[in-house]
């Protein structure tokens, strides 16, 4: 709650929760509950989720309030809109993947998150990709992947994103927020 709290008073529009077992940031969704009651209004309630279970999507969603959800795996643009909830699709950034056909795919997709593809790990790897290659989506998208607050205003100016995404970039450790870290990547993201 902590975290959470922190996140939103220093200008976060959204906090996300991660419904993800593998994940050292993984919550439950009654410990998630405790956390979205803890927001002020007007902070965006994000849920992720990989490769999750059409029922264990539905439940957690019915448990917890969540804004919007956010779809970190492989899932169809079917399956994300089965839920009538406004969603998120993370796509996997390499040099080889063409985002166009992916853009299209998920056309009713809130926006789209573009994170670093790292083998076997599901986003939070802290790598990043290569920012000033990416083409114009036509879409409001979200980048993600290695920013921490010496980079995140570099990539803004060179990739245009229309907000940012952070996790690994401020923790002290896997799952352990580091609120002076925060501070610092907010101030660089309000300078640009």
């Amino acid at each position: 709650m902590e975290d959470a709290r922190a996140a939103a008073s220093i200008g976060a529009d959204a906090v996300g929760l991660v419904f993800y077992d593998k994940s050292p940031r993984a919550v439950n969704p009654v410990r998630a509950q405790e956390i979205l009651a803890a927001l002020p209004p007007f902070v965006t309630r994000v849920g992720l989720f990989v490769n999750a279970p059409a029922a264990t999507v539905m439940a957690t969603t019915q448990q917890c309030f969540l804004d919007v959800l956010q779809f970190h795996g492989e899932e169809t643009p079917a399956f994300c809109r089965d839920f009538g909830r406004p969603y998120i699709k993370v796509l996997r950034v390499t040099a080889a993947v063409d985002l166009q056909p992916l853009v299209e795919a998920y056309h009713d997709a809130q926006g789209l998150l573009l994170d670093c593809a790292s083998p076997g790990v599901w986003g939070g790897s802290g790598r990043s990709f290569d920012w000033w290659r990416l083409p114009e989506l036509g879409k409001a998208w979200i980048l993600a992947g290695g920013l921490d607050a010496e980079n995140v205003a570099d990539a803004i100016a060179i990739a245009q994103p229309y907000a940012v995404d952070v996790s690994s970039g401020v923790e002290r450790s896997p799952g352990r927020k580091d609120h002076d870290k925060m501070a610092r990547f907010m101030a660089q993201v309000r300078g640009t």
